[in-house]
């Protein structure tokens, strides 16, 4: 059993980048150390968020505007963490969650293009000094991960944007990465299944001085 205070883990990356997959290896390697966590995502990750999600990511006629994006994702956001993620924190329980603010910088400021000061105002409102402990940032060149995000089916209202709007979400997440060392990873995601988990956890069991290899 972990001695850590419970982390708080994101996962982040653009479209195709494989974030689902390895957060299964993720959250292989908490069973195999007799951590407890739970599994959430954004936006959604409440019944309340989850509808909020629905009217972000569906193709309706009366798309909203970037502003209206934006708040919603951070209305969601509200409810997800008094509702959620912070009860288990303080309950000592570990949140692994699929996207997160910084999955605000990278489409609301860097695809939509929306001040990021306009993000940093809402981030203070809304979480405090509250931030993840680590996030992983699987980095991948945006035609592999689209094509790969092609391949699972059809596409959400988001994942239907243009290259180039992708390409601004990479190069913030990139960004991102290059000021915030201490808290983010970045592994390669262009890599074969295999590669990517083997790095990310050998990374983790270093970092949290894990004994328990899941494999």
């Amino acid at each position: 059993m972990s001695t850590l205070k419970a982390q708080f883990i994101t996962l982040e990356g653009v479209e195709g980048a494989g974030k689902s997959t390895q957060k299964e290896a993720l959250c292989r390697l908490l069973d195999a150390n007799g951590i407890t966590y739970i599994e959430t995502r954004e936006p959604g990750g409440t019944p309340y968020a989850e509808s909020i999600r629905e009217l972000l990511l569906s193709h309706a006629d009366d798309a909203p505007s970037a502003k209206t994006e934006l708040l919603l994702m951070f209305a969601a956001r509200a409810q997800h963490l008094e509702t959620k993620i912070l009860p288990a924190l303080e309950s000592g329980v570990w949140v692994v969650c699929d996207r997160f603010t910084d999955a605000t910088y990278a489409y609301q400021g860097g695809g939509r293009q929306l001040p990021v000061d306009w993000i940093k105002t809402l981030e203070t409102l809304v979480q405090g000094m509250q931030r993840p402990d680590l996030t992983l940032i699987f980095d991948v060149p945006v035609e592999i991960g689209l094509a790969r995000a092609g391949r699972r089916g059809a596409l959400d209202r988001i994942e239907s944007e243009d290259i180039a709007f992708f390409e601004r979400v990479r190069a913030m997440y990139q960004q991102i990465a290059s000021q915030n060392t201490d808290r983010v990873v970045t592994l390669d995601a262009s890599a074969d299944v295999d590669t990517v988990t083997e790095t990310m956890i050998t990374v983790l069991m270093e970092r949290w001085n894990l004994s328990c290899h899941p494999g």
